[in-house]
């Protein structure tokens, strides 16, 4: 396989990855259909945990702030979040993540993870207990908390919600949080009945998707979870009606969006039961159940679990990991995990150093082009030689053009006597493959780099460059062709650099090489803003050492 042969296969693999990558852009899924949401109830311990439409006259979406006004509520407070617990079912479903804007605007309401039921982005949790005896009663959905200790949870302030069954039972929730986004719940039963009885503690989580989170894309978004020391993930779109079934003894398990995620985080020695079903059009369920526990008249016992509810905070899962196994790769880092994490922390202690990751991504690129420099150098003298024999390669495909055979043998001489070697060009192409991705993955997934400014016009690095053509020509443009200014840039830098590398003798290749800078300006320009800032930059800077060499070399 000569030269051009094996550039055209190491850059058709580029494009078709990109073309993977962009699919999702050009041609989004059809939105899902709004339906109507379904509440939680209880069945026999020995059947998943069931739903059922309790009110079927209900509006398709209430109102948030109505719907948190028609119940008594526990404040929840510390640095990271705020919301509520209703005490009605004792249900965690108002979380306000308050260092994160929905938006860039200045009056944007703080992120909504937790929502009440039958809400547009409903998400909620609850705890209860389990029986196969139909005459006990049980805490449910429809239970009236009370609150005998304290007023508001907060780091400092935990409280404790009690309910009496009138048959000899009080039910106790004592719920503590960290300073971040961490609830322990412990959940205990005293038995005053005369007999012994037997429970099942269980825990469920119930997420509405949102059209975002149905879309495919690069960031996992779905259930995630750590079963048996394994990870686990499944899309929203893949879970179905029939369900799944999971045992597992520890780990974690969630509903994990692309920045936020709610999980339920067992203790090493628990051993649950695992039920993952939709239950409703675009309405998920996750939800577990433990060991039975017996408990004897006069005697009570507790289970301790521990609930998340908050950002994915790259640093801070990497603290939780130390005590939670895994809890770190509820982000979403890819296949080239080994680089992608790597990359996240460079690129953050550039970030705390220059103040702007804009700048951080900038100088990222001086970086990596550096620690490439010495396989960069021998591509490009191998380039520089094939240019500078070019002439004599088409001189041998003028005399043997009717030869195939003959033709390729004196090109390989030729190869031969200039001590060429037509594939080290490629090399930086085949290294660059992963490496792209590693940094596109982290563009992508990392909570830091969402809406982060850098100079001028651009607002967000995680977002495409929002200076199209439609803006700043006053024109209308199709969507797919409605590009913004810095894809313009990184495209004419694609067509620079590509006139610097040897010109393809197949009219073929020639022809495909020069389309490539026009598609790839296209593809790259409803990715991340920050990601084409780093791949004009790079283009520059292997232009630079590309011309460079060619002077050193004798080339024109």
């Amino acid at each position: 396989m000569n030269k051009e042969d094996l550039k055209g296969f190491y850059m058709a693999i580029i494009l078709s990855a990109m073309v993977v990558l962009g699919v999702n852009y050009f041609f989004p899924q059809e939105k899902p259909k709004p339906a109507e949401q379904k509440e939680v109830v209880i069945s026999a311990a020995d059947d998943p945990i069931a739903v059922e439409d309790n009110d079927k006259d209900a509006p398709v979406f209430a109102d948030v702030a109505q719907t948190l006004q028609q119940d008594a509520r526990l404040p929840i407070q510390n640095d990271s979040v705020k919301g509520s617990i209703r005490l009605k079912g004792a249900r965690f479903d108002e979380i306000l993540l308050t260092k994160y804007k929905q938006t860039i605007e200045e009056n944007s309401p703080a992120v909504e993870l937790f929502a009440p039921a039958k809400t547009a982005e409903a998400f909620f949790a609850e705890y209860g207990w389990l029986s196969s005896d139909e005459k006990l009663r049980l805490p449910s959905k429809d239970t009236q908390w009370q609150v005998i200790e304290g007023k508001e949870l907060t780091p400092q302030t935990p409280v404790t919600l009690v309910w009496y069954n009138g048959q000899g039972l009080t039910f106790k929730y004592v719920i503590s949080m960290d300073e971040h986004y961490l609830f322990n719940v412990q959940q205990s039963v005293e038995n005053h009945s005369g007999h012994a009885v037997t429970l099942v503690p269980y825990g469920i989580l119930s997420k509405h998707a949102t059209e975002e989170n149905m879309q495919r894309g690069i960031a996992h978004q779905g259930f995630t979870a750590i079963l048996d020391d394994n990870l686990k993930e499944i899309i929203y779109s893949k879970i179905t009606e029939e369900g799944e079934n999971f045992e597992t003894t520890g780990g974690w398990i969630s509903f994990s969006d692309k920045y936020w995620f709610g999980a339920f985080v067992f203790n090493d020695d628990f051993e649950a039961k695992i039920n993952l079903r939709q239950v409703a059009e675009n309405t998920y369920q996750l939800d577990y159940k433990g060991q039975a526990v017996e408990i004897q008249s006069g005697s009570s016992a507790s289970v301790d679990m521990r609930l998340y509810a908050g950002a994915k905070e790259i640093k801070l899962l990497d603290k939780y990991a130390e005590s939670i196994k895994k809890f770190d790769l509820t982000v979403d880092f890819g296949w080239y995990y080994f680089l992608t994490k790597p990359f996240f922390y460079i690129l953050d202690y550039l970030y705390q150093l220059l103040g702007n990751m804009g700048w951080a991504i900038l100088l990222f690129a001086a970086i990596l082009r550096l620690a490439l420099f010495p396989i960069a150098n021998k591509s490009f003298e191998s380039m520089s030689k094939m240019r500078k024999v070019q002439p004599k390669i088409m001189a041998i495909q003028a005399m043997y053009k009717d030869n195939k055979m003959a033709q390729q043998r004196a090109t390989m001489e030729l190869y031969k006597k200039e001590k060429i070697n037509p594939a080290a060009g490629c090399l930086p192409m085949l290294i660059q493959i992963p490496v792209f991705f590693s940094l596109y993955k982290v563009l992508v997934i990392s909570l830091e780099i969402r809406h982060a400014p850098f100079i001028g016009w651009i607002k967000d690095l995680s977002a495409p460059d929002p200076l199209t053509i439609s803006e700043w020509a006053h024109i209308w443009v199709p969507a797919a062709l409605d590009i913004g200014v810095w894809p313009l840039i990184y495209g004419l830098t694609m067509y620079l650099q590509n006139k610097l590398n040897p010109k393809p003798t197949n009219k073929d290749q020639a022809r495909m090489f020069a389309l490539m800078p026009l598609l790839f300006m296209f593809m790259f320009a409803h990715f991340a803003v920050g990601l084409i800032i780093y791949w004009t930059l790079s283009n520059i800077l292997s232009m630079i050492q590309q011309r460079v060499i060619m002077y050193k070399n004798g080339v024109k």
